[in-house]
This record gives structure tokens, C-alpha cells and sequence, in this order.
């Protein structure tokens, strides 16, 4: 299933970047949701490329029923994005790959973090993509909405997090 968002936040590239690569901001963003972060790993200098590892355990509560069915109260999702160093006017695109604890389920594609005059666009192009003979489908089309959305929070979040001090 092909997942294609974005959405703006208004302030710079590397404000943006600082906030996805503070641990701080990744527990806070967990928070909300109701989860717990395992583990957070910045590889590199983020004003380089550099790789963002995140591992957060997180509810299904909100999930359909029928990835409840697989995954129970609970699911371990590990995030792993690799970014490019920014171009001079400040973009930067990064590998992502997420993946759903021990089920066949995964993310692949790509983000982007592209400057605007009233701030940045960060989008997505990924794949969803499940395994598990007859319901894949139904699980990564299920799960689409859910991205979508988590995208959108963390940008929103992003915004309070820069605009906070």
C-alpha cells in the first residue's frame, strides 16, 4: 500500500532537525500516544548526515481489530531514518524504514525536508507492506491512515517543541 503525506511546519530545516534528533522531543512524542521509548540513537553529527534510530513500545488501542488480533495490547516499533547532509538551501531527504515487532509488517520509502517561506514541508513516500498470508493487504491498508496521521502529529508537535524555548 503506497503512503504519500506531508505537512508544514513553520519554522526552518535545521530547527526541524534539531527537534526530531533530541531525545527529550522523541519521549514526549511517545508520551502522548501513550507509549513508552526504549531506546533513541543519534549516529553522526545532525549537521551532517547522520542516522536517527528510534525504538518505542506502543498501545493498539486505536489500531482496527484486526492488527489487534496479531499484535494484542502492545506493539514495539522500531524507526530507523538515515539523513543526507542539507543542501545549501537547507533540504535533506532520508531513508526511512519502520518495522512492526515480530509481525511481517514494514514501512520503506523515503522523507523529505524541503524549505519554504513560511518555514519547511516534511513529506513521506513509503510503502506499507505486510506478509501474513490472506490479511497482509488488509493490515497494511489499515495501517496507512495511522502513518498519515502520526505525521501530522509530529509535525504539530514539532512546532510547540521549537516554539516552547
Amino acid at each position: 500500500m503506497a503512503l504519500n503525506a506531508t505537512t508544514d511546519i513553520a519554522h526552518a530545516p535545521e530547527a526541524i532537525v534539531a527537534t526530531l534528533a533530541d531525545r527529550d522531543f522523541a519521549e514526549h512524542l511517545t508520551s502522548l500516544v501513550g507509549g513508552e521509548l526504549k531506546s533513541f540513537e543519534v549516529a553522526g553529527d545532525t549537521a551532517a548526515a547522520f542516522t536517527l534510530t528510534t525504538v518505542r513500545t506502543l498501545p493498539t488501542d486505536r489500531a482496527p481489530e484486526i492488527a489487534r488480533k496479531f499484535v494484542g495490547q502492545s506493539v514495539e516499533v522500531t524507526q530507523v531514518e538515515s539523513w543526507s547532509a542539507p543542501a545549501a538551501d537547507g533540504s535533506r531527504d532520508a531513508t526511512l524504514k519502520l518495522t512492526v515487532g515480530s509481525l511481517p509488517v514494514s514501512v520503506a520509502g523515503t522523507e523529505s525536508l524541503r524549505p519554504t517561506a513560511a518555514g519547511a514541508t516534511l513529506g513521506i513516500e513509503a510503502t506499507v507492506s505486510s506478509s501474513i498470508p490472506f490479511v497482509g493487504g488488509k493490515i497494511a491498508s489499515a495501517a496507512e491512515p495511522f502513518i498519515s496521521k502520526a505525521l501530522k502529529l509530529q509535525g504539530a508537535k514539532v512546532t510547540s517543541w521549537i516554539e516552547r524555548g
